[in-house]
Parts: structure tokens; sequence; C-alpha cells
């Protein structure tokens, strides 16, 4: 957290997250946080995701008005508790939602392989574990595949209207699979999420209100960037996630088959989460395997 120094000269700051204390610096330049704040943020944040997020902030996001800015960042690499043999990898064919279709490599497990799958009337869900640390933590990667190849809208408008609706639909048990393919896959997504959140409701933290207990100053927040990274394939994940907020005044049914294919050769989504407490780090939808720096080819 970086704050102007007028600010910080009028009032008591402590700051602490998830028993993490972050650290509170004030700037001599008298209330100009600009382009030397935004590089330490910047720094802050590729080190933290061990070089996945570069340029957090882009140019212009600060300026002299800029009397806070809020960053935090997620980094995840996991193994999977069963890794893909990458001598099968095979390319095939992933069906687009437009009705086209692109050559992508897809990572394929032997059909002898039991795995977490679950089957409901429209969609599946596929959960791959991935290797547990030393702690009681479990991860798993979640894949929700519809079972149209122009489903997935659909799919993402339950998953967003129903609470619950992930806990609900994951599989508990494992079942023998018959075809298997995933593909691999790279996003890194960027943009500026301050108008999502205030069309969600998230409106309070945009209100230039007294944020700074005993301040003559107002503090807001007018922009909030966001960066994702996040890679799969035959080893494991690897995923990183950013968020910058810049501010200033004015400013379960499983299924009870014995086999069952699982191809994601079309547009799905995708959620890590930790099983054991049910958070969710990443959640992102494939919609072209073969698009990982285009916004509009992925999303998360």
């Amino acid at each position: 957290m970086a704050l102007r120094k007028s600010i910080v000269n009028q009032t008591d700051i402590s700051l602490s997250l998830a028993k993490h204390v972050i650290s509170t610096e004030a700037k001599d330049d008298d209330g100009n946080l600009a382009d030397d704040a935004r590089q330490e943020v910047n720094t802050w944040a590729e080190k933290k995701t061990s070089g996945l997020i570069k340029d957090l902030l882009p140019p212009g996001s600060v300026d002299s008005s800029t009397t806070v800015i809020l960053a935090n960042a997620v980094y995840f690499k996991g193994a999977w508790e069963k890794k893909f043999n990458p001598s099968l990898t095979r390319n095939h064919n992933f069906f687009l939602l437009n009705g086209s279709s692109v050559q992508v490599p897809f990572m394929i497990m032997n059909s002898w392989n039991d795995q977490y799958i679950s089957s409901f009337d429209d969609f599946k869900v596929l959960s791959l574990p991935y290797e547990q640390g030393d702690d009681k933590r479990r991860f798993a990667m979640h894949f929700f595949l519809p079972n149209a190849r122009d489903g997935l809208p659909a799919l993402v408008e339950k998953v967003s209207s129903k609470p619950g609706f992930i806990e609900d639909h994951l599989p508990r048990r494992k079942v023998e699979v018959g075809r298997f393919r995933i593909p691999k896959f790279k996003i890194n997504f960027g943009f500026e999420a301050s108008k999502a959140l205030i069309g969600h409701g998230l409106v309070l933290p945009f209100l230039c209100s007294e944020m700074v207990d005993d301040s003559t100053e107002t503090v807001g927040i007018n922009k909030i960037y966001h960066k994702t990274f996040i890679e799969v394939n035959e080893e494991g994940t690897e995923a990183a996630a950013a968020t910058a907020a810049a501010g200033e005044c004015g400013s379960m049914g499983t299924s009870h088959v014995d086999l069952i294919d699982f191809v994601a050769d079309h547009p799905f989504l995708f959620v890590v989460r930790e099983d054991m407490t049910g958070v969710v780090l990443f959640v992102g939808q494939v919609l072209n395997p073969e698009l990982p720096e285009n916004g509009d080819g992925n999303k998360k």
C-alpha cells in the first residue's frame, strides 16, 4: 500500500491481511504518487508472482491526483497428482463458439485411469487433484464442460446465478473413463475492472468518502487494474493474479455409469480451488486455447 504523505501525517495507519502485515509507505513528493510509485507497485507484483505478472499498472494510471494505491497478488504452482505423459500429447480439433475449429495440443491419459468425473443433464465436471503438500490443504482444478459445443454461456449463467453451484456439482468418486482429452492452454489477460464491479453492485469503494480516519482529505478508488496469468500443461498448473486499485480525491448428483468420456474439445469453464475450505483461487473460461494473449479468446 502506498499513501500520499499528507494523509499519513494526519492519521495512524495499521493494516493487516490474512495475518500478514502490509507495509505502508509515505511518499515525500508533496502528494505526487507518480511514475516512480507505479513502477514500485509493478516491481512488487512481478516479484510476488515469480515474474508472471508484469506491468500491472499501465502508464498513466498514477498521477499527481493519486492519494492511495492498493495492490494484491496471488501466485499458485501445482503439479498434478497424476501427471500426463507428454509423449501421448496429440493435436486435435477444438471447436469454437462460432462453429469453426482450430488444431491444438491435447493432453491424453490412458483410458484405464480412473478420474473424478460427474455427469449431469447438460454438462460434465472433471476434478484433477494436485499433489498434496506438507499441510492438509487440498487443491484441485475443476473443469465444467457443457455437452453442447455452444453451451458455455448458459453454463456460466448457472454457475454465476446459483449459490453453491460449484460445490453441489463436484464429483465425489472416481469412475473409469473412456476417451479422455484436455487441451493445453495458457491465459495472459488484463483489464480495468471498475465498471464491471460497479455493474455487479460493488459501489462503496468508489465513493469519495472518508476512508482514512482523522484526515482532512477524502479518499476514494477510481480505477482497479487486474491481470491474470495461468498455464496448464502435462506437469500441472502455474498461475498468478494481481490487482491494483488507484484512488484519488474526487476520484450433488454424481454419475452412476461405469464409463464416461471426457473430451474437452469445445469451450469450458475451469476453477482452481482449495477443496477443504472451498476457497476459489482462479476461475476462467477457455474459449480458444490457441489465443493466450487475446483478451477476447480466453477470459479470467
